[in-house]
């Protein structure tokens, strides 16, 4: 019997239980602590229900297979784990995380990552914005991130979502430091790559902009350019120098925590006189009525008692 106890607060499933989140606990010897060697993936709930769930867990089972983890669960008992934690959480909006993690080495001392415990743990949270909804429209804003650049691809595949922060947290100093709400990494060639826990996207004319490296491949930036298929959008996946950023004519970010997201400021540059543009609008309210689909929704059977 699950104890429902603080679970809307946050919940955590570990080893087949279901617990208060800030009853979870990690050894500290695990390697996806001290190592960092780990991957996850965040799917969002939203009235009930998971949004593009497949997609996530099917990118989190490459993640896997691309770091050689193997955490012994089918993409259905993960799926049915995600369920039943959110489900007990009664949490109707929610922020859901899963992990990988390499674990604790089987053999005291061994430095051979294949010789650890792989094992998988999963936790929600009531649904996080990237940037608050109450945040005035003019305070939307991003910072250029002047002395740290994005980790290169070739050191660490960001196409595996990590939790390799070191840049994006110097980053976010910068961007605080000097004012702005979040910030957003270039690569070694000053070419747009991608900030913490979203996409960048540069709109000019009729034609939505993105990078093609040195990023996450988002599912939210998936949705994206699915929708600006719909809406007539001419798609470009390439390298976007930071001056062509600079000129678009909207720029807007994309995450399971927000959706689509306006810019209205990036360093000194004002987009829109200050208001979210035309596309990016579009694009964000299309993003929230595609939230309601049934086919990309899978519902959560919640009990009676959280059906409030």
């Amino acid at each position: 019997m699950v104890d429902t106890h603080d679970l809307t607060a946050g919940a955590a499933w570990m080893g087949g239980e279901i617990m208060p989140l800030s009853a979870a606990r990690l050894p500290v010897n695990d390697w996806g602590i001290i190592h960092s060697d780990i991957t996850y993936d965040v799917v969002p709930v939203w009235d009930g229900g998971f949004f593009r769930l497949d997609d996530y867990v099917d990118r989190f089972c490459r993640s896997m297979a691309s770091l050689r983890m193997d955490v012994g669960m089918s993409p259905t008992q993960i799926r049915a784990s995600l369920s039943d934690m959110v489900a007990a959480s009664g949490l109707r909006a929610a922020y859901v995380a899963m992990v990988a993690s390499r674990g604790v080495p089987l053999i005291p001392g061994t430095r051979d990552p294949r010789e650890c415990g792989n094992h998988f743990y999963a936790w929600c949270v009531p649904y996080i914005h990237i940037m608050r909804p109450e945040l005035p429209p003019e305070n939307r804003s991003a910072w250029i991130a002047k002395h740290v650049t994005r980790i290169p691809e070739t050191s660490i595949d960001p196409r595996v979502k990590n939790y390799h922060w070191g840049d994006f947290t110097a980053g976010l100093f910068e961007a605080k430091d000097n004012g702005y709400e979040t910030v957003i990494l270039l690569d070694e060639a000053g070419q747009v790559t991608e900030g913490p826990g979203f996409n960048a996207f540069a709109v000019k004319g009729d034609r939505l902009i993105t990078s093609d490296h040195g990023m996450l491949e988002g599912i939210s930036r998936r949705t994206v350019l699915e929708m600006a298929t719909e809406l007539k959008l001419t798609t470009e996946i390439r390298p976007m120098p930071l001056a062509e950023f600079m000129d678009a004519d909207e720029v807007f970010i994309s995450s399971s925590g927000g959706g689509v997201i306006a810019l209205t400021r990036v360093d000194d540059r004002i987009f829109g006189n200050g208001v979210a543009g035309p596309v990016a609008t579009a694009l964000h309210e299309t993003y929230w009525n595609w939230m309601k689909r049934p086919h990309m929704r899978t519902e959560i059977a919640y009990p009676a008692s959280g059906q409030a």
